[in-house]
């Protein structure tokens, strides 16, 4: 007889009737109240089925008692309790549970099915599902449910065995991956491919019997026989069932486990309470499987002891995590009740407003002083979005790019102008001071002066100054900007590409700023500073719009009136603003933008200019920056001058400042060994030169060898250091005031070193020269001339050389060599067509050019060329091979010549000229067009130097090649 009893869920699949109701006949025993006691709980059925519930069968022994089951039909007269033995119980006709030998494997990946409990698997393998299926119809629902052992190799926590992979293992291959002992399970339900098992009893895998689906011989197991009076048995037991009281505490799933095995509990059974204990607990399949396998009861209630008592510690634990949570979240929460208590306190007393008030409050503070100022149309936006931050929550999104927006139109200077310097001579004073040379932009900023000053206002200009790299343009601006008495602000726009960077973000976007400009009036404070607009000329483009397109209306002065910034969407009036922008090459500027602004060239220092900016400017600087006294260190005018042309020949004194800089440290630290040194000598310790010197300062023990010492007498610091020194060791014994007269004998007898820096030693403080002489040849031979070229570094000296290649009838041909660009090829093509017309014109009888192939050469091979100015010193080149007449010797030419022979005008007149005088040239030729430029000239650049200006080549060949002309 099989008597069943079960949880709401299993009631469902265990009833064939909808009218009987099933009551469980409670029946006093020890363990029932302890366990009704471990629990707190009443003995309703809990409604909610939980996903392993108790189902109590016939102990697997068949000894122990059962529990009865009463049928009552509704409606009808109850019975006494005495009389209840007379209903009718559920009584099996089918086979029993121990009468199936040969069952069905079912492999279980996750944990193994105890007796007594339900437990769901999904069924993948379509045959082993109809088996199963079938089973049920022919009145047999009954399969073996076995564990799944793991891959070999693999640990049991991290397999990740899934339903689908299981029950593509097959045959032997599955049968060997099952664990021996297993349950026999009732197939209670089968809802698609979801089978519902109920344990009944333990089996043992004999052998297997088919492959497909798996079908096992199995036998069943009991419990060894025990004693139910042991004490030790009865003593694990309670020691479970008290641990399970202490997990009670912390756990409501526990509660609801025992809460239902408490309800359908009969007599005390001792394996079913190990059973419930592992199948409830979490721990690994395996240690689940190791209960399972234990026949002997005592042994099995320790096992499962260990399980739950692992179980408290982990309860213990979750219990201290959520404590610490829920007082975190408490806590919090707290706070935030107090706070706004506080907030409505405060507000019923009137002591505080809330945020928004003080916001607005701090706003309308700060822009007060320029109330006067502001224009109307940023009051009405400033208002309106005032009124709109209180309708805001504080904490919507909205209400952060209000307030964000509200600060940055509160901040700005709206009228707040600097008090401008209109005194021209102060002006002239800071410009001197801070640069040499540079007239041409210090006169036009006094012009600018003297004009605020007569119209009593001035407005914003944009000026831009352009040049080669370290002639001072960037630290200009800061110099005009201080004589002007103006705030200063830079930004470079070297490489931008981003529109925004100029006229902002628009407010949708998250982390949306105002441009450039925004940001500079909020930085200085006034709405007229001096703007440095650096590296103009190297502007980017990308796919975020043109930058130099944006700038149109920032530098336009018709425009900037009325500049509007796409965060802020209010015009802002920037016509006070001077704009100063600096570019190396103004090719690179677009012209729109060009066209807008006044162009100051700086062609760069000669030599004179050069030696007055590191004498006042970059020496002083570079001892102050290494800690060296003017009194410790003296460079002759000759080291400048041969550190300036044989190291730094650029058109700026940047590279000049770092060789100079370079000097003063080795100085420095010629100057701190020295004082080492002596500092040993006096401490009583010899030093010997080779020990000071290392392999790594033996190039500094080469400047010591070269330098050159000088007396300047004693060093009364000194002197009155070691004076102190004496005075306070004197209530010291009479050795150490014997040692302190030594001491400062020897300091009274030490000198102060002073370092020579000439031109024999420069070497050692800067390395060997970088440039060399230009003048190749000190007598020109026949078919080389001496060009002027502009580079980037100023300007330099050009031969042009040209040779005879092959000479035969008709043969006559040019080939160039020297990296040259296609405009001076084209330029060397018609030197040579107009130099055949020349030479027939001169000597009708010599046909040099139609019978001769020529070759052109321009050194240096390495560095490329470019540009019209060589035509004539080409065309020059090729008379005087074919004439076989050198050129004068001190004579340097640059001009580009046309086909007809007329000489067309060229820039970088004062590079070239400064080039010229650098190769100790004395006549120069330059086109008729530049006599205005060369005027402009410095009288020092021009001092010394013969100057022709010509129309026609002719004019140069009777210069150059005349044969009255002294060479």
């Amino acid at each position: 007889m099989l008597k069943l009893l079960s949880s709401t869920a299993s009631r469902v699949h265990c009833l064939t009737t909808a009218t009987p109701s099933l009551r469980i006949k409670q029946e006093p025993n020890s363990v029932f109240y302890a366990l009704d006691q471990l629990t707190g709980l009443t003995r309703r059925i809990p409604r909610n089925s939980l996903f392993r519930a108790c189902f109590c069968s016939d102990s697997s022994d068949g000894s122990g008692s059962k529990p009865a089951v009463e049928v009552e039909e509704k409606g009808a007269e109850s019975e006494s309790g005495s009389d209840s033995k007379a209903s009718s119980a559920i009584v099996s006709t089918y086979p029993r549970p121990e009468d199936y030998l040969t069952v069905l494997a079912l492999p279980l990946p996750h944990r193994p099915l105890f007796p007594g409990f339900y437990m769901p698997i999904y069924v993948k393998d379509p045959k082993l599902l109809a088996a199963l299926q079938e089973s049920r119809k022919r009145q047999a629902p009954y399969a073996g449910a076995f564990l799944l052992k793991d891959e070999p190799g693999t640990e049991s926590s991290l397999s990740s065995e899934t339903e689908k992979s299981v029950y593509d293992i097959k045959g032997k291959e599955l049968y060997s991956r099952l664990h021996e002992v297993g349950t026999l399970a009732q197939i209670s339900s089968i809802q698609g491919d979801q089978v519902i098992l109920i344990g009944h009893r333990r089996l043992r895998i004999t052998e297997m019997v088919s492959e497909d689906p798996l079908t096992v011989k199995v036998d069943h197991l009991k419990e060894n026989p025990y004693d139910k009076d042991d004490d030790v048995i009865k003593a694990t037991s309670f020691e479970v069932i008290s641990t399970l009281r202490d997990v009670l505490k912390t756990s409501s799933l526990w509660r609801d486990h025992v809460q239902t095995y408490s309800q359908h509990i009969g007599d005390f059974n001792f394996p079913r309470l190990a059973d419930f204990g592992a199948a409830i607990s979490g721990a690994n399949k395996l240690q689940c499987q190791q209960v399972l396998e234990e026949l002997d009861v005592h042994k099995r209630l320790q096992l499962t002891l260990e399980l739950v008592k692992k179980e408290i510690e982990i309860s213990r634990i979750q219990e201290s995590i959520a404590k610490a949570i829920e007082e975190k979240i408490s806590g919090e929460q707290r706070r935030y009740l107090l706070n706004e208590q506080l907030k409505a306190i405060k507000k019923e007393l009137g002591l505080e407003t809330d945020d928004k008030t003080a916001l607005s409050a701090k706003f309308r503070e700060r822009l007060e002083p320029n109330r006067e100022k502001c224009p109307p149309h940023v009051l009405q936006v400033i208002e309106e979005e005032l009124t709109k931050l209180q309708l805001l929550e504080a904490s919507s999104s909205e209400f952060n790019v209000t307030r964000n927006y509200l600060d940055w139109l509160t901040v700005l200077p709206w009228g707040n102008y600097s008090d401008e310097n209109f005194d021209v001579i102060r002006a002239q004073t800071i410009l001197d001071e801070d640069h040499y040379g540079l007239t041409d932009v210090k006169e036009r900023i006094l012009e600018f002066i003297a004009v605020g000053k007569l119209r009593g206002t001035s407005q914003g200009k944009i000026i831009c100054l352009s040049g080669p790299p370290g002639v001072g343009k960037t630290s200009i601006g800061r110099s005009i900007a201080r004589a002007l008495n103006r705030k200063f602000f830079r930004f470079s726009v070297g490489g931008l590409s981003d529109v925004a960077e100029i006229k902002g973000h628009r407010r949708t976007y998250i982390g949306a700023m105002p441009g450039k400009m925004v940001q500079c009036l909020k930085n200085v404070g006034t709405a007229n500073p001096l703007v440095l607009i650096d590296e103009i000329d190297k502007l980017g483009r990308g796919h975020a719009g043109d930058p130099a397109s944006a700038l149109l209306e920032l530098l336009d002065p018709e425009q900037n009136a009325n500049f509007l910034d796409h965060y802020l969407d209010v015009p802002i009036d920037l016509s006070k603003v001077l704009f100063v922008c600096t570019a190396n090459v103004v090719d690179n500027i677009p012209n729109p933008l060009l066209d807008r602004m006044e162009v100051i060239a700086i062609a760069g220092y000669i030599t004179d200019e050069k030696m007055h900016i590191a004498r006042d400017y970059l020496e002083k600087t570079a001892q102050e920056a290494c800690g060296v006294k003017p009194e410790q260190v003296e460079v002759t005018d000759a080291a400048l001058l041969g550190l300036i042309e044989n190291y730094c020949r650029e058109a700026g004194v940047r590279n000049l400042q770092k060789h100079i800089e370079k000097i003063y440290r080795k100085i420095a630290l010629r100057l701190v060994r020295d004082r080492s040194s002596n500092e040993s000598v006096i401490s009583g310790k010899v030093v010997r030169p080779t020990e000071v010197v290392d392999g790594t300062d033996q190039h500094a023990a080469a400047i010591e060898t070269v330098v050159e010492i000088e007396s300047v007498g004693n060093s009364s610091h000194e002197l009155k250091s070691e004076s102190s020194v004496q005075t306070t060791d004197q209530s010291k014994d009479s050795k150490n005031a014997t040692e302190t007269e030594t001491l400062q004998e020897t300091e009274t007898s030490k000198e102060v070193e002073k370092v020579l820096v000439d031109p024999s030693n420069l070497a050692d403080f800067v390395g060997k020269p970088v440039f060399h002489a230009e003048r190749i040849y000190d007598q020109t031979p026949v078919g080389v001339v001496m060009g002027l070229a502009w580079t980037a570094m100023g300007g330099s000296t050009l031969y042009i050389e040209t040779t005879l290649v092959e000479k035969g009838e008709g043969k006559g041909s040019l080939h160039v060599t020297g990296q040259l660009g296609d405009v001076m090829k084209e330029s060397a093509q018609i030197a040579h067509t107009l130099a055949r017309a020349i030479l027939l014109e001169k000597e009708p009888d010599n046909p040099f050019f139609a019978n001769t192939k020529l070759h052109l050469h321009v050194p240096a091979g390495a560095t490329p060329k470019d540009g019209p100015s060589a035509g004539c010193t080409m065309l020059t080149s090729m008379l005087s091979l074919a004439m076989k007449k050198p050129v004068r010797k001190d004579l340097a030419m640059t001009g580009e010549v046309t086909l007809t022979g007329k000489i067309l005008p060229i820039g970088g007149v004062k590079e070239k000229t400064i080039a010229a005088r650098r190769s100790e040239v004395k006549t120069i030729v330059f086109p008729s067009a530049n006599k205005r430029d060369y005027d402009e000239l410095a009288p020092n650049v021009r001092e010394g130097l013969d100057v022709h200006f010509v129309d026609d080549y002719s004019q140069i060949f009777n210069l150059a090649l005349d044969n009255n002309t002294e060479n």
